[in-house]
C-alpha cells in the first residue's frame, strides 16, 4: 500500500474523498487528512507519504506553495492537484513545480480511477516492485459479479453485490458501467428477462409463477417489464413461441 495525503481545506469535500473512493482497490491507505499547506507540510516531517492528493487554493498556504516548497526535497512525494479552478495559469505552474497530475473539481469517478492507476504503476516501477495489472483485476472481478447475478437474480441487488465483495456500492456500480457500458440494473434485467423467456417455453409454466422465479412479486410489474424488453407481453411471447413450434 502506498501511502496518500488528502489536503483540502473544505471539510466536506475532503472527507468525501477521503471516506467514497475505494483507494485501497487500487493499492493505496489514507495516511492522514491536512486542510492547508502549512498542516501539511507538518504532517509530512514525520509521516511517511508518497502521493498527496492537494487543493490548490487554501488559506495560509496555497497547494502551489506546497509543490514549491517540496521541490528542494530528496524524495519528495508526488503530487496531484485538485481544484475547482480550471486556470491555465494554475496548470502551468503546477507543472513547473513537478506535479504529475490536474484534476478539476468535483473529480469524476473514472478521472481518479485513472489517475491513481497509473501512479500505482509508476511508483511500483520507482520501488522496483511487480505492476499490477489493474485491468486484469477489474475483468476478474466483473466476471465476479456477472455470475453472482445469474445464479442470484430472483433477489441480486447492487447493495448485495458490494456486501459480498467487502466494497462500496457506488464503486461497484461505476466499474461495472465503466467495464460494460451497461448499468448494474440493466444487466439484471437482462438477465432476467433471458431467464422468463427460456421459461415461458414450457406451456406448463404458469406465467405469475414465472414473474415471482425471476424476481418479481407483482405480475403486472413482471408483464410491463417484459414488453419494454422484448415488445411483447408474456402471454404473446409465449403465443410466437407455439405459432413458431418452438413447444
Amino acid at each position: 500500500m502506498y501511502e496518500l495525503l488528502i489536503v483540502d481545506d473544505e471539510d466536506l469535500s475532503r472527507n468525501t474523498l477521503a471516506t467514497c473512493f475505494p483507494w485501497s482497490n487500487l493499492g493505496f491507505h489514507i495516511a492522514g487528512q491536512a486542510q492547508d499547506g502549512i498542516e501539511a507540510l507538518d504532517f509530512l516531517k514525520s509521516n511517511t507519504v508518497h502521493v498527496i492528493l492537494c487543493d490548490i487554493r487554501m488559506p495560509q498556504m496555497s497547494g502551489i506553495d506546497v509543490a514549491k516548497e517540496l521541490t528542494s526535497w530528496k524524495m519528495p512525494p508526488v503530487i496531484v492537484f485538485l481544484s475547482a479552478y480550471s486556470d491555465f495559469e494554475y496548470a502551468k505552474e503546477a507543472i513547473r513545480y513537478g506535479v504529475r497530475f490536474y484534476v478539476v473539481k468535483p473529480a469524476r469517478f473514472e478521472e481518479l480511477n485513472e489517475v491513481f492507476l497509473t501512479l500505482k504503476k509508476e511508483l511500483d516501477l520507482r520501488y522496483g516492485l511487480p505492476v499490477t495489472n489493474f485491468d486484469s483485476n477489474d475483468d476478474e472481478f466483473i466476471k465476479k459479479v456477472k455470475n453472482y447475478i445469474k445464479e442470484n437474480y430472483r433477489s441480486a441487488s447492487l447493495k448485495e453485490a458490494a456486501s459480498r465483495f467487502y466494497l462500496n456500492p457506488s464503486y461497484v456500480s461505476q466499474l461495472f458501467k465503466m467495464k460494460t457500458n451497461m448499468n448494474f440494473s440493466d444487466y439484471l434485467l437482462k438477465v432476467r428477462m433471458e431467464a422468463a423467456a427460456g421459461l415461458l417455453k414450457d406451456p406448463n409454466n404458469k406465467i405469475y409463477n414465472i414473474s415471482n422465479s425471476v424476481g418479481y412479486v407483482n405480475p403486472n410489474n413482471f408483464a410491463r417489464a417484459f414488453k419494454t424488453y422484448f415488445g411483447k407481453t408474456p402471454k404473446e411471447y409465449r403465443e410466437v413461441l407455439l405459432q413458431n413450434g418452438e413447444f
